[in-house]
């Protein structure tokens, strides 16, 4: 049997970071997480992890060494066209709620991964 987790997370603000993931992953804020120093969302089907934030005093200084993958084309297989289109759509969906493109990575023809930053400056992927 899987041992259930949780992902956690430093945050200036936890709160906009919680509504941010929360929009970006489908999950919804957990009931009872509405403290100023933390938040946590969680998946409304109870299936995927919660994930917390918790507010710290210092600021991101170097890149991310875990991250989250969203990938709106699901599992393969896939069609090329229908995956980057998903991909694309999903990136300019977060990138209007506060995240920022920062490149492209492609493995030959196809389109690999959008690297993008969230809110507060933490490197995701759209895949």
């Amino acid at each position: 049997m899987a041992t259930h987790w949780t992902l956690g997370g430093d945050a200036e603000e936890p709160q906009r970071l919680a509504a941010f993931w929360a929009r970006a992953l489908g999950y919804v804020i957990e009931p009872g997480h509405d403290d100023p120093d933390g938040a946590s969302i969680v998946d409304p089907a109870g299936v995927g992890p919660a994930i917390g934030f918790l507010r710290v005093p210092e600021g991101k200084t170097a890149k991310n060494r875990l991250h989250i993958d969203i990938r709106p084309a699901g599992k393969p297989p896939w069609d090329p066209a229908e995956r980057e289109r998903l991909i694309r759509a999903k990136a300019a969906e977060l990138a209007g709620d506060g995240a920022t493109v920062v490149r492209e990575e492609s493995y030959g023809p196809e389109l690999g991964h959008i690297v993008m930053l969230d809110p507060e400056g933490n490197e995701f992927c759209v895949a």
